[in-house]
């Protein structure tokens, strides 16, 4: 699936979009290069669930948790990952374990340590537009892309 996303209120609403069919859970991967939007985006998809506060990129923390009524979300920022072995310290396999839904902000550095992707979203600067690519990476996401399509 292909969107075009001409500014900051399109992204937004790609995230609420997402936010409605991700009700049980999931694991989000988020690519792209700096400033393409993946905070933007999970900013759409945290406060399309309820969340009223500031959504701010996990940069230095790793991971930001948030608590939205029975529905939990982590959000990721592997950017400053030095080794992948550094996960564990976190204790990163708690965090995928149920039905909490993980937005992984550049997932690639965090190598096996983390879990494949219910979803893939590459989001790719055209201009001083994107455009988001997504696509699945397991059965769960091939069937939440489905939801999405029908939205």
């Amino acid at each position: 699936m292909i969107l075009d996303l001409n500014n900051e209120a399109d992204t937004l609403a790609l995230g609420k979009r997402l936010a409605q069919v991700l009700r049980q859970g999931g694991v989000i991967y988020l690519h792209g290069d700096l400033g393409a939007g993946k905070t933007t985006l999970s900013r759409g998809i945290i406060q399309a669930l309820g969340h009223s506060g500031a959504v701010k990129s996990p940069t230095y923390t790793l991971v930001e948790p948030y608590q939205l009524g029975e529905l939990t979300v982590f959000h990721f920022d592997l950017y400053r990952l030095e080794d992948p072995e550094e996960l564990e310290y976190i204790g990163i396999r708690e965090y995928f374990d149920g039905d909490a839904i993980c937005l992984v902000e550049w997932p690639q550095r965090g190598g096996a340590g983390i879990p494949p992707a219910d979803l893939n979203i590459n989001l790719i600067m055209v201009g001083k537009a994107r455009r988001a690519e997504l696509g699945f990476g397991t059965a769960r996401g091939q069937s939440l892309l489905g939801e999405l399509t029908k939205i």
